[in-house]
């Protein structure tokens, strides 16, 4: 799609993999986003990058504040597909920007005279000022969206600074549950400024922004650390366990998204309510943690990945939460007792911003809750790095033995698209002397069915949430170092499927570390041109999925 293919298109967002006709949705978001909603995002970005310019060039002369350090995050993470609807809740957050950058000016200015430096004279980003009324916000937000920068910079570098802005807000969502829970970093903190502001120039080269998104994959390594250690450090190690999927009788909530702390909240404030909590889509592998499975009111897993949603809190008795992001639509039959938190908003859905949740716990007790036990019927879950690390000698044993033949990482985002059921046909196709590890919403193609073991090593290792994809290189990087070979000698193969920015940032890793020879589906993004695909090709041999039997075969052949 060309820049002038679109003058009367009323949106344009590419950012996720079920963009309109796969080029980009242009009147209606298919992820339910309005115009207005669209918009408004592009222009927080723009806003944010101008308080960044100012932040940068402050904490360069050592002058920082949390407040836009934390801001910074939360703008980016707001902006990720299926996170916030609310037009008039992402005006106010662009207007914040704005009081936020004049902050950071000040900041800056004042660290300069500190230092006898002559202040720069920014434009561009910096020198925003947001219109007065809703309409006037949105007219500006067509000026700085995609559509501008491609008739600005051209299809390739438009698709390059894509890539890193993608990668970036990906990062974002890693960074902000990290500083939740009390883990940060001041480098990360300054690599975000840093990015911003070269995203801001008007020109920046192919090389620059080349260079830039493996940097955002580096520096994202250390944030899902951080996300690692922050999680780990406050509910323990995830355990194998297992995790009933069938209800239990009696009053109930499910919890959605990605936000144990939420999580922990509410199963305190729910303790001796006689309420059953449930988790829902990426929220599964909190079962997993001791600090969390300790709360016995936690009984179970209902329902599956957040694109089924709809039909399944449709069915679903009792309140609902939704945290961090995934949020679809609601339906009217369940829109009264649905409450979102953290960053997530939809229009008419009650937000809960202090972690008080007494209005869903009395939605929950005002529902009738699930009639009868469900026949019970369980998952595994819980194999992060601590788990199959401590059972590593076993493993790799069995593989020397000639037990496990290959490693099949098969895992990341899930979507309501055409072709994913091209994961579970693979899955189901793997041999059975090879292991399959799975992480994020992606396992439900497949976590429900029958896979056995080797040896009392469970078929399917479930590593966690998406940013458990620190786990799998944790894991690929203990086995290699034993075998004494590198990750891409080892006998695995990684089969990804992907849909919003945190699946772009975890490639963008990926690529840093060097891993080759990764397959990508169901459909490659719309912002790679030919020629970043080339690119792409050529250094990593990243290669698009094709059929179950044809990339079984390859990835058994090592190609």
């Amino acid at each position: 799609m060309s820049p002038t293919d679109t003058q009367e298109a009323k949106m344009f967002c590419f950012q996720c993999e079920q963009t309109a006709k796969g080029t980009g949705c242009t009147v209606h978001g298919v992820c339910g986003k309005d115009p207005t909603t669209a918009t408004l995002q592009d222009l927080l970005l723009h806003a944010t990058k101008g308080l960044a310019m100012y932040a940068h060039r402050a904490r360069a002369l050592g002058a920082k504040t949390r407040e836009l350090d934390v801001f910074v995050i939360e703008a980016l993470f707001t902006t990720v597909t299926n996170v916030n609807f609310d037009a008039e809740r992402i005006a106010q957050l662009v207007r914040r920007a704005a009081t936020l950058r004049d902050k950071a000016k000040k900041l800056y200015e004042s660290a300069c005279k500190k230092a006898g430096k002559t202040p720069e004279k920014l434009d561009g980003p910096a020198a925003f000022q947001p219109a007065g009324d809703l309409a006037g916000l949105v007219a500006q937000g067509r000026e700085v969206g995609i559509l501008a920068r491609k008739r600005a910079l051209g299809e390739e570098a438009t698709a390059l600074e894509s890539l890193v802005t993608f990668g970036l807000k990906g990062a974002a969502a890693y960074a902000d549950h990290a500083q939740i829970l009390g883990q940060a970093d001041d480098g990360v903190y300054a690599f975000f400024h840093e990015t911003l502001d070269m995203l801001a120039r008007e020109k920046p080269t192919a090389d620059e922004l080349l260079g830039r998104a493996l940097a955002v994959g580096e520096v994202n390594l250390k944030i899902m650390g951080l996300l690692d250690a922050a999680n780990t450090g406050a509910y323990g190690n995830p355990e194998p366990t297992a995790v009933r999927i069938t209800p239990r009788k009696g009053k109930a909530i499910v919890v959605s998204g990605h936000d144990l702390k939420d999580l922990e909240e509410l199963l305190k404030q729910t303790q001796g309510t006689g309420i059953n909590v449930y988790t829902h889509g990426e929220m599964l592998p909190a079962h997993a943690y001791p600090g969390l499975k300790k709360y016995k009111h936690l009984v179970g897993n209902y329902g599956g990945a957040w694109q089924d949603q709809q039909k399944e809190f449709d069915a679903f008795p009792g309140a609902i939460l939704m945290t961090t992001n995934c949020i679809q639509k609601p339906r009217d039959s369940y829109m009264g007792r649905i409450f979102t938190s953290g960053l997530v908003a939809w229009p008419g859905v009650r937000h809960i911003g202090d972690r008080n949740f007494k209005p869903l716990i009395d939605a929950a007790l005002a529902a009738p809750g699930f009639a009868e036990d469900a026949p019970e019927k369980t998952i595994l879950v819980g194999f992060g790095h601590a788990a199959v690390l401590g059972v590593a000698d076993k493993v790799i044993e069995a593989v020397k033995a000639g037990k496990i033949r290959r490693f099949f990482l098969i895992g990341g985002c899930d979507g309501a698209k055409p072709g994913r059921n091209y994961y579970t046909e693979l899955a189901e196709a793997v041999p059975e002397d090879c292991i399959i590890l799975t992480l994020a919403c992606g396992k439900y193609r497949f976590n429900k069915l029958a896979f056995g073991d080797i040896g009392g090593i469970p078929r399917l290792l479930d590593c966690g949430q998406c940013n458990d994809a620190y786990s799998a290189i944790r894991i690929a990087g203990a086995l290699a170092e034993a075998f004494g070979c590198g990750v891409n000698d080892l006998p695995l193969s990684l089969i990804l499927s992907w849909y919003e920015q945190k699946a772009v940032v975890i490639l963008l890793t990926l690529l840093h570390l060097g891993i080759r020879n990764m397959r990508l589906g169901p459909s490659l993004p719309a912002f790679v041109t030919p020629a970043m695909l080339k690119v792409l090709a050529e250094k990593f041999n990243i290669m698009p999925i094709s059929t179950p039997k044809a990339d079984l075969e390859a990835a058994l052949a090592g190609r």
